[in-house]
């Protein structure tokens, strides 16, 4: 099944050029049928990509999937238009009151920040105490997943010596993990951040569970034990591109950058970097929508505790 969104959003068009199955408002609308309700609130600047990038992994399930976007009232986007925001994104007053079956809170990038200067904190949390009450199971990314860790179980980021930048090889550390049913025992993920969570402070956590690592790029995905709430530190999601996108902004700014692990053929910039990470991640997206919101979320979402 296909997921759903808005007739006009842009990712309907790119995602129809993939040959990703999208059912836009007027053909679901004729549909017998309850979609999964999951609510993406999207903190990062580039709104449309990030969408885009989330629909698509979304898309690629037998589950319909009807996606709400959200984004903070307490920050305006600045690379996104006012009309793009008016027309297809929701503030956390306009959703409050509606139950969901999973919601996804993807990274920003205000890691240099400490938690609570962060400009939407404050709303970030009211947002994260929502979700336990209101949300079957959540999904935290990368800068949310760090920021869901400190707000729900004081656990603090550490600043890296140098950017985390690349593709990093994986391996589940809980071999029965339904998260990663399916998986390769070596699986890809793309990393690009200046902080990161010790396995230390995670493992003096009893309500929490560590499910892959990287030897490199340390944890990758922990949740609680009935997976309510899931933390993943990298960026499954990203496009092939993207990666080269953050090192030539970087170069161009002449920040500090080295050239992403394990991305580019001979690490040579020049070369298109191959994918090596999507099929992994399309299966952990379906194994989440399927296993932790499909399989366990009431059909009556009033039922939600």
């Amino acid at each position: 099944m296909p997921i759903k969104i808005p007739n006009e959003l842009p990712a309907a068009k790119t995602l129809a050029e993939e040959n990703i199955f999208v059912m836009t408002e007027t053909r679901a609308s004729g549909q017998d049928i309850r979609p999964l309700q999951i609510l993406l609130l999207n903190l990062m600047p580039t709104k449309v990509i990030t969408e885009t990038q989330f629909s698509r992994l979304l898309g690629n399930t037998p589950l319909q999937v009807e996606l709400t976007l959200m984004h903070t009232a307490s920050h305006q986007s600045k690379n996104t238009s006012e009309e793009h925001m008016l027309a297809f994104y929701s503030t956390f007053d306009e959703v409050r009151h509606r139950n969901f079956d999973g919601m996804i809170i993807t990274g920003a990038p205000v890691e240099h920040l400490p938690f609570e200067e962060v400009e939407y904190w404050d709303e970030l949390c009211e947002i994260m105490d929502w979700s336990l009450t209101h949300v079957h199971s959540t999904f935290h990314i990368c800068w949310g997943a760090q920021a869901g860790l400190y707000h729900h179980f004081g656990i603090q980021k550490h600043q890296l010596e140098k950017k985390l930048f690349g593709i990093f090889p994986h391996r589940a550390d809980y071999k029965r993990s339904i998260l990663f049913r399916g998986f390769d025992d070596v699986f890809m993920v793309p990393h690009s951040r200046h902080t990161t969570v010790l396995r230390e402070d995670i493992e003096r956590v009893p309500k929490l569970k560590i499910l892959a690592s990287s030897e490199e790029a340390g944890v990758f995905a922990l949740s609680t034990r009935n997976g309510r709430q899931i933390f993943i530190t990298g960026h499954p999601e990203y496009d092939a591109d993207t990666l080269n996108r953050e090192y030539v902004r970087d170069l161009t700014a002449g920040k500090p950058i080295e050239i992403p692990k394990n991305y580019f053929p001979n690490d040579n910039p020049k070369k298109t970097p191959p994918a090596t990470w999507r099929s992994s991640a399309n299966l952990l997206y379906s194994n989440w929508l399927n296993y932790f919101v499909y399989q366990t979320t009431p059909y009556n979402l009033d039922k939600l505790k």
